[in-house]
């Protein structure tokens, strides 16, 4: 009888931490859902998105549910967990929110639905890349966030390839030095009182795109017209 009761209450003591760490993790869960929401529907208001866009936090083991249940993830903007870690300001949760609403808002135009733009923008995901870039940027803008946190989220989260001339994506350095010319033209206040000028990150992006914004510079100093060609 007291070898049962030993082992029972040895069970208990397993037991009772399993229970109290899955409570810890839902109320981390539903903080970050709360926060994403907060923000994610600010851009939505202050930029007058007339669409129904749904934004789900996904932790790492439901990332295989939510890719391949298409009902679930259609119109809706996922946040996987390893992505949303390398969140640190409202700032990049606002720039990595805004491209992807720029990147749903596509689904919504167009005939059919929206299907046929879907598939044009398949067809032509460098070009749609770019747009919805520089849309992020208006978006940010318009709900009061800085744009130059997309330069600094793209920065940390997506690393740069060989070539891209098989891709459908261009390179993550073309991609910067768009934005950072889209911001320079459209929205210079962000450079003359840069708030990311000390940001490790930002400073990254500065020293490898020494350059791409030389060739900027030489547009501007020539009042140029034509597209630069980055690398």
């Amino acid at each position: 009888m007291l070898k049962r009761f030993i082992i029972f209450t040895s069970m208990c003591f397993i037991i009772m931490p399993a229970f109290g760490f899955d409570e810890s993790v839902l109320e981390k869960e539903n903080s970050i859902q709360t926060r994403i929401d907060s923000v994610g529907t600010n851009l939505l208001n202050c930029n007058k998105i007339p669409r129904r866009i749904v934004f789900t936090y996904g932790m790492a083991e439901k990332k295989k549910m939510l890719s391949t249940d298409k009902s679930l993830t259609k119109r809706q903007v996922i946040i996987y967990s390893e992505l949303y870690r390398h969140v640190q300001t409202d700032d990049e949760l606002a720039a990595m929110l805004a491209r992807e609403i720029s990147t749903v808002m596509k689904s919504y135009s167009g005939i059919w639905g929206g299907t046929l733009d879907s598939v044009q923008v398949a067809l032509g995901s460098k070009k749609f890349e770019m747009v919805a870039d520089k849309r992020a940027v208006d978006y940010m803008v318009n709900a009061g966030y800085n744009p130059l946190a997309l330069i600094v989220f793209i920065n940390k989260t997506c690393p740069q390839k060989r070539f891209d001339k098989i891709s459908r994506h261009n390179l993550t350095s073309r991609r910067l030095a768009h934005i950072y010319e889209y911001i320079t033209y459209k929205y210079p206040q962000f450079l003359e009182n840069n708030e990311y000028i000390n940001n490790p990150y930002y400073q990254n992006f500065l020293l490898t795109s020494i350059e791409n914004r030389r060739r900027l510079e030489e547009k501007m100093k020539n009042k140029s017209l034509k597209e630069v060609k980055y690398d």
